[in-house]
C-alpha cells in the first residue's frame, strides 16, 4: 500500500502554496470543533468535581456509625430502663434518619462492622454508666464517660464527620441527663463539686476503633494508590494505541521538527484491537511491579497481603487498559476524551474515597454503582485495612473488574467486527 514519503524539514507544503496562522485563523470552521468541546469539557469537569464536595454536611445520606450499648446498671428510682438505654433510645430517635444511620449493635457486631469497613465509627456507652451516674453525688464522684470509636481506614473525612456527629451527640445526652439530676433534690453528703458535674456530668473520649498503620496517610493511601493504578491503565493503555497506530503507518511519528510515517501495514480493525489489547496485557505486569515498588519498597506505604495486592493491582491496571483500547477502537480519534470521562472525570468524584459516598449528592452515589474507581478503592482499602474481607470491597472489586474485562473485550470486538463486516476500514495514506 502507498504511503506519504517523509518531508525533510523546511521543506514546501506538499499541496504547493503554504497557508499562514493569521489566514487560518479567520476560518471560523477551524475553531468551531476545537472551542466547543474545550467549552464543554471545562464545563462538565467544573461542575462534576466542584458540585461533590461543596455541601458534605447538608448532602448527608444515611451515614452508618454504630451505637453500641453496654449498661448493666439497674434503672434510676422511677425510671422502667438504665441510663445507657434511655440515651441510646434518645439519640437514635433525636437524629434524622435519612442524615445519619444508627446501628444498635452489640459490641462484638460493632468491631466487625468496623473490621469490615461498614460503619464509619461507634459510640459506646459503658457498662457501668448508671452505675457511674449514681456516684456524682456521693463523695467518690467521677464523671461516666461515654467512648467515640473511629474508623480511620475509610478514609480522614468520613471518620472525621462520624466522631463529631457522635460527640455532638454525647454532649447534648449529657446536658439532658444534667437537667434531669439538676432538678432532682440534692442527696445529703453532696458535695459542691459533685453538684457542678450535674449541669454537664457525661466526659466523653475517642480513640481509634479499628487502627491502621502510620504509613497509610491517615487512610488516604488507598485512594491514591488505586488512583496510581487507573492512570496507569489509562495512560498506559493511550500509549499502547497511539504506537501501535504510528508503527503500523496509521498515524504520523513527530518528534520536534522531524515527522515521519511508516509504511501502512494491510491489517484490520480486529486484529489491530487484539494487538493492543495483547500488548496492553503484557505491559501491565512490568507497570504494577513498577507501582508497587516506587510506593511499597521505596516510599514504605503499609501494605499487608503482598501477593494478593499485586494480583488485584495487576487485574485493575488491566481492567482500565483493556477498556480505553476497546473505546478507541469503537469512537476513533475522540475515544480519548470518551475514556477520559469514563475513568477519570466521572470516576473520581464518585469514588467515595476523600469524601464519603453517603455525603455526596445522588447522582454521584449513582455513578459509584458501576464507575471503576469506587470499586478498586474498595477492593484496595480492603487489602490494606481490612485484613482482606471480601465484605469490606474486595469481593464487589473482584466482580465489577471480572465485569469490566468482559465488558471491554465484548464491546472492543463487537464493534470492529462490525466495522470490518461494513467494510469500514481505516483509511490508507495514499502518495501525491
Amino acid at each position: 500500500m502507498a504511503s506519504e514519503s517523509p518531508q525533510p524539514a523546511g521543506s514546501p507544503h506538499p499541496s504547493g502554496t503554504a497557508r499562514s496562522a493569521g489566514a487560518l485563523l479567520r476560518h471560523g470552521k477551524l475553531w468551531l470543533a476545537p472551542g466547543v468541546l474545550s467549552a464543554l469539557v471545562a464545563l462538565v469537569l467544573s461542575l462534576l468535581y466542584m458540585g461533590g464536595i461543596l455541601t458534605p454536611e447538608s448532602s448527608l445520606h444515611r451515614l452508618p456509625i454504630a451505637l453500641v450499648n453496654l449498661d448493666k446498671g439497674q434503672p434510676m428510682p422511677g425510671a422502667a430502663q438504665n441510663l445507657g438505654t434511655q440515651i441510646s433510645t434518645r439519640i437514635a430517635s433525636s437524629t434524622p434518619a435519612d442524615a445519619v444511620q444508627w446501628r444498635r449493635l452489640s459490641r462484638d457486631a460493632a468491631q466487625d462492622q468496623l473490621a469490615s469497613g461498614k460503619v464509619y465509627g461507634a459510640l459506646v456507652i459503658p457498662a457501668d454508666f448508671t452505675a457511674a451516674v449514681r456516684s456524682l453525688s456521693g463523695t467518690q464522684a467521677s464523671r461516666p464517660t461515654l467512648t467515640v470509636l473511629t474508623n480511620p481506614g475509610l478514609g480522614s473525612l468520613g471518620s472525621s464527620m462520624a466522631a463529631r456527629i457522635s460527640q455532638q451527640a454525647a454532649h447534648s445526652s449529657s446536658l439532658a441527663l444534667g437537667k434531669r439530676l439538676s432538678s432532682l433534690p440534692e442527696p445529703a453528703g453532696s458535695d459542691s463539686a459533685a453538684r457542678l458535674l450535674f449541669a454537664d456530668p457525661v466526659s466523653v473520649k475517642t480513640e481509634p476503633g479499628h487502627p491502621i498503620g502510620a504509613h497509610s496517610g491517615m487512610g488516604l493511601s488507598a485512594f491514591y494508590y488505586a488512583l496510581l493504578l487507573v492512570l496507569a491503565g489509562f495512560l498506559g493503555g493511550n500509549i499502547v494505541h497511539n504506537s501501535v497506530d504510528t508503527a503500523l503507518g496509521y498515524a504520523d511519528a513527530e518528534i520536534g521538527p522531524w515527522h515521519s510515517r511508516h509504511p501502512a501495514v494491510p491489517i484490520n480493525r480486529t486484529q489491530t484491537l487484539l494487538l493492543k489489547m495483547a500488548m496492553t496485557a503484557a505491559l501491565s505486569v512490568p507497570v504494577t511491579m513498577l507501582v508497587m515498588l516506587a510506593c511499597i519498597a521505596v516510599l514504605g506505604m503499609d501494605a499487608p497481603h503482598l501477593t494478593l495486592l499485586a494480583l488485584f493491582s495487576y487485574c485493575s491496571c488491566l481492567s482500565v487498559g483493556l477498556g480505553v483500547q476497546a473505546i478507541n477502537a469503537a469512537f476513533g480519534s475522540i475515544g480519548q476524551i470518551v475514556s477520559m470521562f469514563v475513568f477519570i472525570a466521572l470516576a473520581l468524584p464518585s469514588s467515595g474515597a476523600t469524601i464519603p459516598l453517603e455525603a455526596v449528592p445522588g447522582f454521584y452515589r449513582f455513578l459509584s454503582s458501576f464507575e471503576p474507581m469506587h470499586q478498586l478503592v474498595s477492593g484496595v482499602r480492603s487489602i490494606l485495612f481490612f485484613d482482606a474481607r471480601g465484605d469490606a470491597g474486595l469481593a464487589r472489586g473482584w466482580i465489577m473488574i471480572a465485569i469490566g474485562v468482559v465488558a471491554a473485550l465484548v464491546f472492543g470486538f463487537l464493534m470492529t467486527r462490525y466495522y470490518d463486516r461494513k467494510g469500514l476500514h481505516r483509511m490508507v495514506p495514499h502518495a501525491d
